[in-house]
C-alpha cells in the first residue's frame, strides 16, 4: 500500500503542467497552484512516512513485521477472525523467565525471581499489544482509508484531467479544421474536470474547517453576497442569522442563504 501511495506523487508533481498555462489558452488560477503544492509536498509525503515511521516504532523487528503481514493475509483469506499478534520482545523475555523459573523451581530464590519478573515482562508486552491496537484502529486505519480513497480519488481526477488538457490542445490547434462546438465542448470538459480535481484535493486540505456544499446555483441579487454553482464545496466563517452564512469561495468571500447549502462541517461554537 505505502509502494502504491509513491506512485501517486507522479500525477501530483505534474498538476501544474496538466492544468495548462497562459499560452494553451488556459489560465491557472493562484487557488489550484497552492493546493497542488500542499498535496505533493504535505499530505503525500506525511501519509507515507507516517505510516512507515509508526509501524516501524510499534514493531521495530523487520523480519517479525513481514511474518506478521504475511500471517493476516492468511488469516483473511481463511476467514479466520482473530490474527495472530506481533511478538513482543517483553513477551518472549517473559515466557523466557517463566519457563527457567518453573524449571528451577518457585521455592529457590533464583526460580522465584525469575517467575516475578517474567509475569512483569509479560503484563508490560499485553499493554503494548493494548497500545498496537488503539493505535491501528485510531490512527493507521484512518490514515489507511485516506490513501485508499481520497488520495485514490485525487489520481482518477488528474489523469482524466491530463486527457482532456491534451484533447483541448489537440482541437485548439486544428481550429478552422474542427468545428467551434467541438473545441468549445472540449474546454467545457476540461473545466469540468479541472473543477473536480481541486474540490478533491481542497476536501482533502479542509476536512476539519467548516464548509458547506451547495445545493443549488445561487446568483447574487446585492452587493455582499456571494454567487456559487450547485456542487461547490464553500468555507465557512461565519453565520450571520438563522438564514444567512458568510463564507469564501476562490478567493472571495461574502454572504449567502443557508438554504442553498448543505453543511459538511459545522462551524465551532
Amino acid at each position: 500500500m505505502i509502494r502504491y501511495i509513491c506512485t501517486v506523487t507522479q500525477p501530483a508533481l505534474g498538476l501544474v503542467k496538466v492544468l495548462g498555462s497562459q499560452q494553451n489558452g488556459i489560465p491557472r488560477g493562484p487557488p489550484v497552484r497552492y493546493l497542488n503544492l500542499q498535496v505533493d509536498a504535505l499530505i503525500l509525503k506525511a501519509v507515507v512516512e507516517v505510516i512507515s515511521k509508526t509501524s516501524e516504532y510499534l514493531q521495530p523487528n523487520p523480519a517479525s513485521r513481514a511474518k506478521l503481514s504475511m500471517l493476516n493475509t492468511m488469516s483473511k483469506i481463511r476467514g479466520q477472525v482473530k490474527s495472530p499478534g506481533y511478538p513482543q520482545a517483553e513477551g518472549l523475555l517473559g515466557e523466557c523467565m517463566a519457563k527457567y523459573g518453573r524449571d528451577l523451581g518457585e521455592d529457590t530464590n533464583f526460580g522465584g525471581a525469575l517467575m516475578d519478573a517474567g509475569e512483569t515482562m509479560k503484563r508490560l508486552a499485553e499493554v503494548k499489544d493494548s497500545l498496537d491496537i488503539d493505535v491501528k484502529q485510531n490512527f493507521i486505519d484512518p490514515l489507511q482509508s485516506l490513501c485508499d480513497k481520497d488520495l485514490r480519488d485525487i489520481q482518477h481526477h488528474l489523469k482524466k484531467l491530463e486527457g482532456r488538457r491534451l484533447d483541448y490542445d489537440y482541437k485548439k490547434k486544428r481550429l478552422g479544421k474542427i468545428p467551434d462546438e467541438e473545441v468549445k465542448q472540449a474546454l467545457e470538459k476540461f473545466h469540468e474536470s479541472k473543477e473536480v480535481a481541486e474540490i478533491g484535493m481542497y476536501n482533502l486540505l479542509e476536512t476539519d474547517q467548516a464548509c458547506c456544499k451547495a445545493l443549488y446555483d445561487f446568483e447574487p441579487e446585492n452587493e455582499g453576497e456571494l454567487g456559487f454553482r450547485e456542487g461547490d464545496i464553500i468555507t465557512l466563517t461565519n453565520q450571520i442569522d438563522e438564514n444567512w452564512f458568510e463564507g469564501a469561495l476562490r478567493g472571495q468571500s461574502g454572504f449567502f442563504p443557508c438554504n442553498y447549502v448543505e453543511v459538511m462541517v459545522p462551524l465551532s461554537r
